[in-house]
């Protein structure tokens, strides 16, 4: 069973903040701090759900889940719009995987451009990108700032479509406990859903609404429902959110063309799913439609399959979701980061890489150090603390890594 930690049971009588139910003892002190300040915002809806991986974000708690009436917070969807995970079971054993797996990293990574690259040229179909083009237009005719916020605009947005990104987007394959080989990835909006996030963000702060009183924090500023902005911002969010789903399928299909030539042949037996873990989306709750905004967190609907990564080098999970109301119906989004990236460049070297990433096929060089394994929380004891949330369909182990 979780764990679940009730604050602020002193002001639940007075109307200045509802309960925050934490999945988690495992959580520190200005974790804590944010949360509490999260919970005085006027329009929560019965209460804030904290997924056993959280930690500290820009505004608020990365692992939260923040259910909303007739109010909206763009920074608790963040900058990473549509961030998630995609997975794919192959029809290949490990045994039929190369002994060396670097020659397979080569050829995905030659494929896939990671950080800030792009494809040289537009690779998805005309039936993808004319409706999103179309829908962007709108929004940048109303905003057309954004355009101005992102380098050659059109030609980015189109050519990322089917890239990775950096910081801790990866590509994986894993093998899981029948030796089926996985591929498995975690990107999102990129370039675009950087600038609409950004651009909404600090829109928010500027117009500091406060219908539902003053934001506790600038971070946690907000629009209201029926105004312009609102609409605006739902409806750019919405496309970013569509816009990275679209780049996890994409990608996908890239790694695997990527693949062929080095394996024997193979098809895709499952997909696991495609889903968002930094989004917004209407649902009902305890008995009220609401806007539930999940910063770093999986939907977790009665039977529905998700995926929660380790950090590199740990085991992942195929899950299925129990439909916990308390949580929102969620779970978490992985392991959950335990220190900053400057304090693990800090406490970490190269050697402690090599070490906590041995048996994986990966990047082992001090540009990625600040992925290192230990900055996470163990994964073992974020999964023991969701087990009335999810349950546990396959696990998987890395045997190759790519970062950005």
């Amino acid at each position: 069973m979780a764990v679940q930690l009730i604050l602020n049971q002193q002001t639940q009588t007075t109307g200045k903040g509802v309960p925050v139910k934490i999945h988690t003892t495992d959580i520190d002190s200005e974790t804590l701090a944010q949360l509490h300040k999260m919970s005085k915002l006027g329009f929560i809806h019965s209460h804030i759900a904290v997924m056993p991986d959280a930690h500290m974000g820009k505004g608020a708690t990365v692992g939260s889940v923040i259910a909303t009436k007739n109010a909206i917070i763009p920074a608790a969807v963040g900058v990473d719009i549509g961030c998630g995970m995609n997975a794919i079971r192959l029809s290949l054993k490990a045994h039929q995987l190369p002994d060396n797996l670097s020659t397979l990293r080569n050829a995905i990574e030659r494929m896939v451009p990671v950080g800030f690259a792009q494809h040289k040229q537009v690779l998805a179909k005309a039936s993808t990108l004319a409706p999103l083009d179309k829908r962007l237009r709108l929004i940048t005719d109303k905003h057309p700032a954004l355009r101005r916020m992102l380098r050659q605009f059109d030609a980015t947005w189109q050519k990322q479509l089917g890239t990775l990104g950096g910081g801790n987007h990866f590509i994986e394959i894993c093998l899981d406990e029948s030796d089926d080989v996985w591929v498995m990835l975690h990107s999102g909006s990129r370039g675009i859903g950087n600038v609409i996030g950004s651009y909404f963000i600090e829109r928010a702060k500027k117009e500091a609404q406060d219908r539902f009183g003053r934001a506790p924090d600038s971070d946690l500023s907000y629009f209201v429902e029926g105004s312009s902005s609102f609409d605006d911002y739902m409806q750019a969010v919405e496309w970013a959110q569509e816009y990275a789903f679209h780049n996890r399928r994409e990608m996908m299909r890239v790694i695997l063309e990527a693949m062929r030539p080095l394996l024997p042949k193979f098809f895709a037996t499952k997909e696991a799913i495609n889903c968002h873990h930094n989004y917004v989306q209407r649902e009902l709750h305890f008995g009220e439609m609401v806007f539930v905004t999940r910063k770093g967190a999986i939907s977790a609907q009665q039977d529905e399959y998700g995926i929660i990564p380790g950090s590199m080098g740990a085991k992942s999970y195929i899950v299925k979701g129990r439909g916990n109301a308390d949580s929102f119906c969620s779970c978490s989004h992985g392991a959950g980061r335990r220190m900053s990236r400057a304090k693990a460049k800090l406490l970490f070297n190269q050697q402690d890489l090599i070490e906590q990433t041995q048996g994986v096929e990966c990047r082992k060089d001090k540009g990625v150090l600040d992925e290192i394994p230990a900055a996470y929380k163990d994964i073992d004891s974020v999964m023991a603390n969701q087990q009335d949330l999810i349950e546990v369909v396959h696990t998987l182990r890395q045997v190759l890594c790519i970062k950005g």
